[in-house]
């Protein structure tokens, strides 16, 4: 019996420029045995992710995972061009901590209204890779809120960013700084991968990264992480 998987989220779940974790999925299942569907769009914050949930329920699945939250983290830290987002992504207000959680839920409760999936909530990727560093603690802020929205709508919860950073932490890669990734640095990476055919991989390790491209989106091994948090939680109790 094939069991149908929805994966919602923002650019890592649309993988443009960040290595796709739902290829990895599929491909630790034989063939026929899991049925992906993507819903990533670029640069989603979780209220966008709120407006395109009609795709969704129109054909529910059986399994659906949320990765969101990524931008949401980043517009709390002081480098992050913020009004630009808005206007960009069209947000009715300043992007909160508050407002982040409230969205979330709805969206749990939208799912869980009007589809018979189990719902998974991933925590986030570490934003840059020194996990003691403003970047990566507002991402596990917000991977908290991720939690606490999980147990109030009785979701499961999927704790990517406890595993990356455990990953990191006994890796111990180089130190490098984060850097808030602009537009032209993302078209950098995109030109890279697609034109000069550079894989993510080989981009990673010459900035020195371990999970990332660019300290958000995903090489290979963060995207493998995400598939392996996805797979033990969501897929064994499915099938």
């Amino acid at each position: 019996m094939t069991t149908r998987i929805a994966c919602l989220g923002d650019s890592l779940t649309r993988a443009q420029i960040s290595a796709d974790y739902l290829d990895l999925l599929g491909r630790r299942h034989p063939s026929g045995d899991v049925q992906l569907a993507r819903f990533g769009a670029n640069g989603d914050f979780a209220y966008n992710l709120l407006q395109r949930l009609d795709a969704v329920v129109a054909n529910p699945p059986d399994v659906i995972t949320v990765l969101i939250g990524t931008n949401d983290a980043r517009a709390s830290l002081a480098d992050y061009p913020v009004e630009q987002a808005m206007k960009r992504k069209k947000l009715p207000e300043r992007p909160s901590a508050g407002w982040f959680q409230q969205c979330l839920g709805a969206v749990v409760e939208r799912l869980r209204a009007e589809t018979d999936a189990t719902i998974g909530l991933l925590s986030l990727p570490v934003l840059g890779q020194q996990p003691d560093a403003p970047a990566a603690q507002a991402s596990g802020a917000y991977s908290r809120m991720i939690a606490e929205v999980a147990a109030t709508h009785d979701a499961t919860y999927l704790p990517l960013h406890e595993r990356q950073t455990e990953e990191l932490r006994r890796a111990d890669p180089p130190p490098v700084p984060y850097q808030e990734p602009t537009p032209a640095a993302g078209l950098g990476v995109f030109l890279r991968h697609a034109v000069l055919r550079r894989s993510l991989d080989t981009i990673s390790r010459r900035r020195g990264l371990l999970l990332t491209t660019d300290h958000i989106h995903q090489n290979t091994r963060g995207a493998t992480l995400i598939a392996e948090a996805i797979d033990a939680a969501m897929l064994t109790r499915s099938t």
